[in-house]
């Protein structure tokens, strides 16, 4: 079963939340309000976990620029879900609240792939969206692709074509399959464009267009420029500290295995002693160090999860960022952030070309080389990689104008 929450964005009506299935003639008008409705092309934004709702965040707020020409649906898979931090991340980045939840949560790959398919099988063949936009390479950009493609629906992947080469992280598989069959590709560097082609993409149908969290990154920054409240709970802390840096850890390959968790916390301990550390912890992660009786040791100042304004409070200000994300690879980048790579290869091969990221693997020595080398002044100059200018989201906008019909 679906819960729906009837949020028209053109309209701005909003009924009661309510289960609904494929049957219910109420949910599948969700979206239609009145003849202004009927002339507009419906687009599913899809979104499952924390860094889709940043990416799809400014895909929503260019549409509502084109209300003329478009409506949308934000569907939200429930593959990452806390009521807490939901409500947080919706008010901060400025979006509505998800029209529809499909429970996907919880669950082994398969578990939880099977139900969010499931889930928005039945929201298309209600709602039938003009477009289903996928965003990423999670569990849900994969379910939602295929079963809309099954439907005879077009795709369109935002963040398409990047390649780890790695078919051992679930992402790059996501990545491969959902590529493999969407109709439109919105990528980020010029290397996904390369990709797509040596793939056998219709180059008609690849468009360089920047990327959207950029696009989010620079929105929340002037927020937070405009000292509109967002990252006091951080700010005491920063206070304090005044030089340090900050530490993500998340990959199964990373925290799932204790040997290298062990490695990694080695390394951060060396360093700590020279920079304070700040290590906002995901529940995973908590969880694998708790499992594995490791202690990070001094000088490492843990975090519960941080909202995104809080977070990006926090790293913006960094010495460096020791990180095993592809986002954080991204938004480094972008603000000119040193970051170290807790990985052996990225997906993201401009951070490296171009910007300020260092692929350091899981070995203390590297880890120590480099972060020695940014705090002795060496670190490598970087620069904006080409159309990173906040205004990806409106050139995908400009694309669905002429392609959604």
């Amino acid at each position: 079963m679906l819960r729906v929450n009837a949020i028209h964005p053109v309209c701005g009506s909003v009924p009661a939340a309510h289960s609904a299935n494929a049957d219910d003639p109420t949910f599948a008008q969700t979206e239609r309000c009145g003849d202004s409705a009927a002339m507009t092309a419906l687009i599913a934004l899809v979104a499952g976990a924390r860094p889709n709702f940043m990416k799809i965040a400014p895909i929503a707020r260019a549409l509502d620029q084109a209300r003329e020409r478009f409506s949308y649906q934000i569907v939200h898979t429930g593959q990452h879900y806390d009521d807490d931090m939901n409500a947080v991340f919706l008010r901060e980045l400025g979006i509505p609240e998800p029209s529809v939840f499909l429970h996907g949560g919880g669950g082994s790959h398969a578990q939880q792939t099977a139900r969010i398919m499931i889930g928005f099988e039945e929201y298309c063949e209600a709602a039938r969206p003009n477009m289903v936009m996928v965003v990423g390479d999670v569990n849900s950009t994969l379910a939602c692709a295929v079963v809309a493609k099954k439907l005879n629906l077009s795709v369109a992947h935002v963040e398409a074509g990047l390649r780890s080469r790695d078919r051992t992280m679930p992402e790059e598989i996501n990545r491969l399959v959902t590529d493999a069959i969407s109709d439109w590709f919105f990528v980020t560097e010029p290397e996904g464009v390369s990709n797509l082609l040596s793939e056998g993409h219709q180059p008609e149908r690849i468009r360089h267009v920047g990327h959207v969290m950029v696009d989010n990154l620079l929105f929340q920054k002037g927020k937070l420029e405009a000292g509109d409240g967002a990252g006091m709970a951080t700010a005491a802390l920063k206070a304090s500290l005044r030089r340090y840096g900050v530490v993500t850890l998340h990959r199964p390959s990373n925290v799932d295995d204790r040997e290298t968790f062990a490695r990694i916390l080695s390394a951060l301990k060396c360093l700590a002693s020279e920079l304070p550390l700040v290590f906002p912890l995901h529940p995973r992660t908590r969880k694998q160090m708790e499992m594995f009786e490791l202690d990070p040791g001094p000088n490492i100042h843990m975090l519960p999860p941080l909202s995104y304004m809080e977070f990006l409070n926090l790293w913006m200000n960094a010495v460096m960022v020791l990180t095993d994300s592809g986002g954080i690879q991204e938004e480094t980048t972008a603000l000119g952030v040193p970051c170290l790579t807790l990985r052996e290869n990225t997906e993201r091969p401009i951070t490296l070309a171009e910007g300020t990221n260092v692929l350091v693997g899981t070995d203390p020595s590297r880890i120590g080389a480099e972060a020695r080398r940014i705090l002795d002044g060496g670190r490598r100059p970087g620069r904006c990689p080409a159309l990173w200018d906040g205004h990806a989201a409106e050139r995908i906008v400009a694309v669905l104008r002429d392609v959604v019909s």
